[in-house]
């Protein structure tokens, strides 16, 4: 009897073993999916981690798999080994690595819900099992996998669901994502009796009275060019029908009489057309020796870092080692902190690598997902993957090099749910397995990256020059204080900048403004009473979105129509406080009503094309003006930007985090970044209450080593990475004093451990998030000391808590180097 272990898309803490019947166990290999049963009536797929032959000893019976659903593994060497590196290291139950990891499409389980498909049209004989399921599910509704089990009385009904699947007779939903079927075409081809010359001679004479009819048999004749068989072409039913200008009528009439029939092809829903693709463009001699000192890294480190200022023609270089690597017949990966960022990205990359690039990110459907990684793994097309921080999960046959660009960006970051992954963390360890190499690119590197290369862990290499000599943009500073002083601010707008903006649209350029913060304003306030209104379940105050006139929570979504009076006093007195993007939309087009005017926030981008339609009509000079967050300072690159204006720099330098300062040096350096990039020096415009904040002095000279070397010196003193490392440890319930009791007891219990390297209990910025009261408590130890028993002590601690009745509904969670 052969025996495997498997890992469940459950948080479970460890892997469980099912025996393997004989009709599957020659078949079965690492990496596959198997359906199993698991709890009272469940079934998971899960995918096989071990294989073996001894019986074990567990205290659960064993039970048999219920079907093994391929003929391949779904997961390539060394997938799994990189999924035990972030479960050990981000302290993850490899049960949400695996629901991370692999596209729910790949995933059938009992809570799947299940509809019939009504477009479906059978073109063959349904086996017997496949017509029952069919007819339980005929009055449209939709069911699960439990009750479809139960109706059928069928003990495997997945398998025959997976057929149906694939035929596209019903659609599988899990919590309103759409599960993986192929996408198929209907086609039209002759029936075999018709490419015989008499049947066809019969069916000409038949059609001299059907004159609709020959004329669409004809025209399928000419399009498909089936006189001429090496030389044919598939039709689909919906071009014959277009360019015929018919009906369906008349061509079901060819179908009776015999003439053709119809058969479903599956066509994916990739762009795979046709592609001109172009040769590399040839580097100027800074690119050139930035390229050389790169490959002479390689040799002996396996990270470099490229330290690039803005528009200094990174990308380009990129392009070079890109297209060395897939000429040693290896694979890339390229990582980019946003999705915006890859709308730009493909259009330059695929002009040089064609149908070889693949892009993989959250705003594709499961079905396209679930397409790309199947591109991926069976070999078909896809080289180069451009995608945000999931696309290192994806199955890599062999990958020569990873490319983490704008290696310093906190998108990188999982937050939530578990795994809390850092992507460009994760992607070093990823091209350590894989025996790849891997470049870090930024204009404003993390600390911790540079400082890697300055204890000689990374390869360094700098590119101090702008693309085409372009010099870096002038900055002008205003002090919003003495300006709101003098009179000199309309709303929330400085002479200065609002003459900028007039000269700039005079000269037919374009502009960028950035505001941290989405909405319209974060919050309003009675002038009578000063009553602020509030979520109902977050302690945080509701933001302001004029445009669906709504009151919104951004941390649970709550909502609420905007009052017309005050809720408490009942008079007329509400008014906005502080300023989003929406309000300077609103401003900016009061203030000059013929420029065209765009936003870019998580607003204006939930579609799936969002991005790429702001960013193409930005670029096409369809917009004047585009006000942002910060997903307007990711590299994106505009030839004609002059002008940049920083609302409020304020925001940024005052955030209660130990890299608030970091940070907001990098966003001012970045979002600079953007003006003067092609053919003129541009402009930054900088509103700040704090002109001589040392930051801002620094980001005014461009100069990162005075930031570092001041960050480096404070992290030191005080304790925090790169020196010593962090883990933050979340305790979340209902009741406010069992969280407090559990937040208390927990930081007792780790004091007795790790003494003063444990501070708190406190309370975070936002104490209460849908209902679940929080604490925080911050581990800190020494680099020198062992990260993985550390996080063993931890774990042990933690999970004896829970085992205490009254704590056995707290809900802990570990975020190990947290953002």
């Amino acid at each position: 009897m052969k025996y495997i272990d498997v890992i469940l898309p459950l948080p479970l803490g460890d892997s469980f073993t099912y025996c393997v019947q004989d009709e599957w166990s020659d078949d079965i290999r690492i990496g596959m999916r198997v359906v199993v049963p698991f709890g009272k009536k469940k079934m998971y797929t899960a995918i096989i981690s071990v294989i073996h032959t001894h019986k074990p000893e567990t205290i659960y019976e064993i039970k048999g798999i219920i079907c093994l659903l391929d003929n391949q593994p779904v997961l390539r060497f060394p997938q799994l080994k990189f999924w035990n590196w972030i479960s050990d290291y981000y302290q993850a139950y490899m049960g949400d690595v695996y629901q991370s990891a692999v596209p729910a499409g790949l995933k059938l389980e009992s809570e799947t819900q299940i509809r019939i498909n009504p477009d479906f049209e059978a073109e063959i004989r349904l086996s017997d099992k496949e017509q029952l399921i069919l007819d339980i599910l005929s009055d449209g509704k939709t069911t699960n996998i439990s009750e479809l089990t139960k109706n059928s009385g069928m003990r495997d009904v997945l398998p025959t669901l997976k057929v149906l699947l694939e035929k596209s007779a019903i659609e599988v939903n899990e919590q309103l994502t759409e599960k993986f079927r192929p996408k198929t075409e209907t086609y039209v081809r002759l029936t075999d009796a018709t490419r015989s010359e008499d049947k066809m001679k019969r069916i000409f004479d038949e059609l001299n009275r059907a004159k609709k009819q020959l004329e669409l048999f004809m025209l399928y004749i000419e399009l498909s060019k089936c006189l001429t068989p090496n030389n044919q072409q598939e039709v689909s039913k919906k071009d014959l029908l277009e360019k015929g200008h018919a009906t369906s009528a008349a061509l079901n009439g060819l179908i009776e009489r015999g003439a053709l029939e119809l058969y479903r092809k599956e066509v994916g829903r990739l762009d795979t057309g046709a592609v001109q693709v172009n040769a590399v463009f040839s580097l100027n001699t800074f690119q050139q020796t930035a390229l050389n000192e790169i490959k002479q890294q390689f040799i002996n480190k396996q990270v470099v870092l490229l330290h690039g200022v803005t528009s200094s023609g990174k990308t380009e270089i990129y392009i070079h080692l890109i297209q060395k690597t897939l000429n040693e017949g290896k694979q890339v990966l390229y990582l980019v902190p946003e999705i915006a960022l890859t709308t730009q990205l493909t259009s330059r990359l695929k002009k040089v690598f064609g149908n070889k690039l693949g892009v993989y990110h959250s705003k594709f459907s499961d079905a396209e997902r679930v397409e790309i990684w199947n591109n991926i793994l069976n070999d078909k097309s896809y080289e180069v993957i451009i995608g945000v921080r999931s696309s290192v999960f994806l199955p890599f046959r062999k990958l020569g090099l990873i490319i983490v660009d704008e290696e310093h960006e906190s998108s990188f970051k999982q937050y939530d749910p578990s795994p809390r992954y850092h992507a460009r963390n994760a992607a070093i360890v990823l091209a350590e397995m894989h025996g790849a190499k891997a470049l870090l690119g930024t204009a404003t590197p993390s600390i911790e990256s540079y400082f890697n290369t300055q204890t000689g862990k990374y390869g360094l290499v700098e590119l101090n020059k702008r693309h085409e000599g372009i010099e870096l943009p002038e900055m002008l500073v205003v002090d919003t204080k003495e300006a709101y002083h003098k009179k000199r601010m309309e709303q929330h707008f400085s002479d200065v900048l609002l003459e900028k903006i007039g000269k700039a649209l005079q000269n037919k350029e374009q502009i960028i403004l950035f505001q941290n913060r989405r909405g319209y304003a974060p919050y309003i306030e009675c002038k009578a009473c000063a009553y602020v209104p509030k979520c109902k379940n977050c302690d945080v105050s509701l933001t302001v979105h004029k445009a669906f006139n709504t009151l919104t929570c951004h941390y649970c979504g709550y909502t609420i129509p905007i009052p017309s009076v005050c809720p408490a006093c009942k008079t007329p007195s509400l008014s906005t406080k502080g300023f989003g993007t929406e309000k300077i939309e609103d401003e900016i087009k009061q203030f000059f009503p013929d420029a065209r005017v765009s936003r870019m926030d998580l607003d204006t981008t939930r579609s799936k094309k969002g991005y790429e339609k702001i960013i193409t009509d930005f670029e096409q000079h369809k917009v004047d003006i585009l006000i942002g967050t910060q997903m307007v300072t990711k590299g994106l690159d505009f030839e004609d930007v002059s002008l940049v204006g920083i609302l409020n720099a304020d925001n940024l330098l005052n955030f209660p985090d130990f890299r608030a300062h970091e940070r907001a040096f990098q966003l001012l350096a970045q979002v600079s970044g953007r003006a003067g990039r092609k053919n003129k020096r541009g402009l930054v415009v900088l509103q700040t209450a704090s002109p001589n904040h040392k930051i801002i002095e620094q980001v005014l000279r461009n100069d990162y080593l005075a930031m570092f070397d001041t960050q480096i010196e404070e992290r030191k003193m005080f304790k925090y990475p790169p020196f010593y490392r962090m883990i933050q440890i979340t305790i979340k319930h209902r009741e406010v004093n069992i969280v407090k009791q559990a937040a208390s007891e927990l930081g007792r219990q780790l004091r007795t451990i790790f003494g003063n390297r444990v501070l708190g209990p406190i309370d975070p910025p936002v104490s209460r998030i849908q209902n679940l009261f929080i604490k925080q408590i911050i581990l800190k130890f020494e680099t020198e000391a062992s990260p993985s028993k550390a996080k063993e002590l931890l774990r042990e601690t933690t999970n004896h808590l829970l085992t205490q009745s009254q704590f056995k509904s707290v809900r802990i969670s570990l975020d190990v180097d947290p953002m």
